[in-house]
């Protein structure tokens, strides 16, 4: 029986060109942090066409984009003022546990660990004793958005993220990009040559017959996957049995007021809906199961909750929740949507494009090696995973029995890492982070408690302490939020003074 393609060891070639396929953010960021890095080594090509648009759904950032511009020696106020952005501290969940209720997953910490316990655990004696106060209050960063404030603090003493516009992000780094090598050619991919042989791809053939060649492809086609699903025909796992959401409306909105500095995330009967403020416009959107609701009155549900009159007409944009099965096979590495897609909600998808590029940057072989492609397959599927759980979290515990999507959510069967987590801190009040898992322990803290788990027990470590110095330790760290949340100047003037946006 003859060996198929696919069954072939990786042919060990060496790297010299490096094809980007697709623009976007994905193939933008990919080519900038290529050629920024590796330009004197390998030759950066990206292919896209002005006919083919990006989806560009995600607006709104997580902390680790800061390390990737550091890397990258991306100035913040030129980005920042490039991009119209804004200062992200965190997200507030609208109506996720119950309707009218609220809670915000902020980042960095809370409050100040023991060695041998969290913060949570002395907090939670002190709820049993009348002594603390939410959560929360012990949260720069909560604070400071519940106040519209922020202002960079010496040591890193705020932790925050952006809002962006996803197009002049693009067009940013693809000036950054360009001014360090890269080539950009102008061509829609009519097709995917392979090696006969071996089975890798060999170069991509544009409308006009034009034909780019390389040695390793990065595929940022997006949901179409070009390269890694069609051509290669790397599966795909399916887990929409875990989040339900499938489909989402998009809308621009002007400005009415100074933008705040963290996103919004509001529970609806079959979905939620995102509002993302920037310096010159609101990024509004509905994400939604096909099964629970039509589109009909998703893009209804989306405009009737407006806070001005849109500015666009909502797209809508269809999706799979999954992942590649391989992000990288042979000589193909897929990047964004082209790799893995769970939803917008905890703004994850722009940071994995940034994950893939900079593990791919990290483990640049001189040849193709079978090792070096495990071992990227491996990081990007435990990374994934940890992320998909934290992401069903948000559905799966709640109290709300409203509406049959709720209902669903609620009753369907989670990953057993996801149960484990959840019973461990519901009866214990411990979590744990994993080496390389994305979202540290105060997440899933602020997360659990917000959608309802108020663990059932204390460490005894916070048993040591009596009443006046667990009031005494609370009360302290408590005034000292106050303080520096009180000398923060408003959120819209430290932009106005700090990155005042250029005209889009």
């Amino acid at each position: 029986m003859p060996t198929k393609p696919q069954d072939v060891p990786v042919a060990p070639k060496a790297i010299r060109r490096v094809v980007v396929a697709g623009g976007g953010t994905a193939g933008w960021m990919a080519a900038a942090a290529l050629s920024r890095t590796l330009g004197k080594h390998v030759e950066v090509t990206l292919v896209e066409s002005e006919e083919i648009g990006t989806i560009g759904v995600g607006e709104a950032t997580i902390p680790p984009l800061l390390r990737y511009h550091q890397l990258l020696k991306i100035g913040e106020p030129e980005f920042m003022a490039a991009t119209q952005a804004t200062i992200k501290l965190g997200i507030n969940f609208e109506g996720w546990r119950v309707p009218d209720e609220a809670y915000f997953h902020s980042f960095g910490t809370t409050g100040q660990d023991h060695w041998s316990a969290g913060f949570q655990h002395f907090w939670r004696k002190g709820l049993d004793r009348g002594l603390a106060k939410d959560y929360a209050a012990y949260n720069v960063e909560t604070r400071a958005a519940g106040e519209h404030r922020f202002a960079h603090l010496p040591r890193n003493g705020i932790n925050y993220a952006y809002h962006l516009d996803a197009g002049l992000y693009a067009r940013f780094l693809r000036t950054l990009s360009e001014a360090h090598g890269t080539r950009r050619v102008e061509g829609k991919i009519v097709d995917v040559r392979l090696d006969p042989e071996h089975g890798d791809i060999v170069s991509l053939q544009l409308d006009g017959g034009r034909e780019i060649e390389g040695d390793l492809f990065i595929d940022c086609t997006g949901f179409r996957a070009l390269l890694i699903g069609k051509a290669l025909r790397v599966g795909f796992e399916d887990w929409s049995h875990w989040l339900f959401n499938d489909s989402a409306f998009a809308v621009q909105t002007p400005s009415i007021g100074p933008p705040v500095p963290y996103t919004r995330a509001m529970a609806g009967e079959a979905g939620w809906q995102w509002r993302i403020p920037l310096q010159h416009r609101v990024g509004n959107g509905i994400v939604f199961s096909s099964a629970y609701t039509d589109d009909d009155s998703a893009r209804q549900a989306l405009l009737d909750n407006l806070e001005a009159d849109p500015a666009t007409t909502p797209r809508l944009i269809r999706f799979r929740p999954g992942r590649r099965l391989k992000c990288w096979h042979r000589n193909c590495v897929a990047l964004g949507l082209a790799a893995s897609f769970i939803e917008p909600l905890e703004s994850t998808t722009i940071h994995l494009m940034q994950r893939g590029i900079i593990r791919l940057i990290q483990s640049f072989p001189q040849t193709l090696q079978q090792s070096d492609i495990d071992e990227y397959n491996r990081q990007c599927a435990e990374e994934i995973r940890h992320i998909r759980d934290f992401v069903v979290l948000h559905f799966h515990v709640t109290d709300r029995r409203d509406t049959p999507y709720w209902r669903a959510c609620a009753d369907m069967e989670v990953p057993e890492s996801l149960r484990h987590r959840i019973e461990l801190f519901r009866t214990t009040g411990r979590v744990f982070h994993m080496p390389g898992e994305l979202f540290a322990e105060n997440s899933w803290i602020q997360v659990m408690l917000g959608q309802g788990i108020l663990p059932q027990s204390h460490h005894p470590i916070a048993d040591l302490m009596d009443d006046g110095e667990l009031a005494h330790f609370l009360d302290t760290l408590r005034a000292e939020v106050d303080r520096t949340v009180g000398q923060l100047p408003a959120h819209v003037d430290y932009l106005q003074r700090y990155c005042p946006a250029k005209a889009p």
